[in-house]
């Protein structure tokens, strides 16, 4: 069985014709030391293709854990109506909504 991790990291490394990928937090409510990793990992990633990596929907909990790590610096937090206007504007968005069992992402 893959595990969500491996999943995640598959999904978000297969993009590749697009300017931006956004995970999608909305059914997340938890995250662990090994699922902030992977998230740097996939960002440091992605930023070496050109590839913006992107949040939205991100609940009071995850954004609390990015203040307490200082991620909230390193990650952006976008909202639905910025990826549309991302997308009018011609750039082209992967839009990754993560699974509630990927509590550990």
């Amino acid at each position: 069985m893959v595990s969500e991790t491996a999943n995640l990291r598959r999904v978000v490394q297969s993009q590749s014709d697009v300017n931006m990928v956004v995970l999608d937090f909305a059914r997340v409510n938890r995250i662990d030391a090994g699922g902030l990793g992977v998230l740097l990992e996939l960002r440091e990633s992605l930023q070496t293709r050109n590839i913006a990596f992107r949040f939205m929907n991100v609940t009071t909990l995850i954004h609390q854990v990015f203040e307490l790590t200082c991620l909230d610096s390193v990650f952006e937090i976008v909202t639905r109506a910025m990826i549309l206007s991302a997308a009018g504007s011609g750039r082209l968005a992967a839009h990754v909504p993560l699974a509630p069992c990927a509590q550990h992402v």
